[in-house]
């Protein structure tokens, strides 16, 4: 099996409609590979994140679901409390509305900027 057939196949044969989902993507791969996850414990992850109620039969919100499973995987492996994934989702929103438009969004543009790669 090959990489792009763990993609999902989309009309204009882009895997990818967004950035965020290739990062996603990619941060699910490295996080494998470093022996944070199993690859069957991403798998049952995935699968009910998609089986869950109201997810779009199209798969127009597959990523959105992989991001979400994810994130509690994360979390039930003790790599992340549970409200660290959402702080760091607002603070990365705040950046962006406090970032001048054609600049690069950086974390430390969150005008409530805190050293997210300190150790508590």
């Amino acid at each position: 099996m090959s990489l792009h057939d763990l993609l999902p196949q989309a009309d204009d044969d882009r895997a990818f409609s967004e950035p965020w989902q290739a990062q996603a993507f990619a941060l699910t791969l490295a996080l494998h590979q470093k022996g944070v996850f199993s690859w069957s414990e991403w798998a049952k992850s995935l699968s009910e994140e998609l089986k869950k109620r109201g997810v779009a039969e199209d798969g127009s919100d597959y990523y959105e679901c992989w991001l979400s499973a994810l994130e509690k995987l994360l979390v039930a492996k003790s790599v992340a409390a549970p409200g660290d994934v959402d702080a760091l989702a607002a603070a990365w929103q705040r950046a962006a509305h406090a970032t001048p438009h054609g600049k690069p969004i950086l974390l430390e543009n969150d005008p409530q900027h805190l050293d997210w790669n300190r150790a508590p």
